[in-house]
């Protein structure tokens, strides 16, 4: 049960703490700000095993509360920060028919990893415009919590990841389409990955913006599965996941959204609905 608790908590938290770059291939604009508070929930009975095979789990739950922050530092360059600063996982409690045992439930608050990039703008006002972004995330989260010592809000490695954008905007249409490539380099022995992913979206009446993504994490499978210093073994995650945000434009300042993504397809991850909500503002 240990074995396999820590590898769905590892899981959970890079599927629900993957960085979001709300503006594609844009950069944001000078001393313009987006800033969103968001809420995001996964509860699940199942999991993607090593194999590739849901299996039946104690339910995990993870829920998080977050900031995530663009800001323009020139036209080109743009600061972003997305800061988990409440985390709370859970396992519940079991109770066996025969035996009459019950494992306990725990419960872990935290702090979790937080993320810092920075997003260059290669190429602007084109048809297709293009970026890249560097992100360092830093293991703020708490590795060994509850009272066995598996719950946890981070993953206890620094990470580098490089990544590029291209968008299009298909103007006067209230429609753009974005794609994505990237290489995330992990320490502490974690196998580093491959990311890719795609989005549209449309624009109803200037209100409500619907948008569908596709992402994909593939592992290198390059590091050894066994990180002893911090009690996680299975570090190889990989994922495919399409979900859905819709984003309602209140006025020009402020709005409200919601998003659900499901892993279709997957190793070493929970197999349930991620769902968020929002509030943001932008100037």
């Amino acid at each position: 049960m240990t074995y396999r608790m820590k590898n769905i908590l590892l899981s959970i938290f890079l599927l629900a703490g993957a960085e979001t770059f709300a503006g594609g291939g844009w950069p944001i604009g000078k001393k313009k700000s987006y800033i969103k508070l968001g809420q995001n929930a996964i509860v699940s009975p199942f999991y993607y095993s090593p194999s590739g095979e849901i299996v039946d789990i104690r339910t995990t739950s993870l829920f998080t509360t977050s900031l995530y922050a663009e800001y323009g530092l020139s036209d080109r360059l743009t600061a972003i920060l997305y800061m988990p600063f409440f985390v709370r996982a859970t396992l519940n409690e079991v109770q066996y028919r025969q035996s009459g045992r019950i494992d306990e439930g725990e419960v872990l608050n935290a702090f979790g990893d937080t993320d810092i990039s920075f997003k260059y703008s290669l190429v602007k006002d084109k048809p297709i415009v293009v970026s890249t972004t560097i992100l360092l995330g830093l293991p703020f989260g708490e590795t060994r919590g509850g009272a066995s010592g598996i719950l946890q809000s981070g993953d206890g490695e620094f990470n580098q990841l490089l990544r590029v954008d291209a968008s299009h905007s298909f103007y006067p249409k209230p429609l753009y389409a974005s794609a994505y490539v990237g290489i995330n380099n992990r320490t502490k022995n974690f196998s580093d990955d491959f990311r890719a992913g795609a989005e549209v979206g449309y624009t109803f009446k200037s209100k409500l913006v619907t948008i569908l993504k596709f992402d994909l994490v593939q592992s290198f499978f390059n590091r050894s599965t066994l990180v002893a210093d911090n009690g996680i073994f299975s570090n190889n995650t990989e994922y495919v996941s399409p979900s859905v945000e819709l984003a309602y434009v209140v006025n020009k300042k402020w709005g409200v959204s919601a998003l659900a993504g499901f892993a279709l397809a997957g190793r070493n991850i929970l197999a349930a609905p991620n769902l968020g909500v929002g509030i943001f503002v932008k100037r």
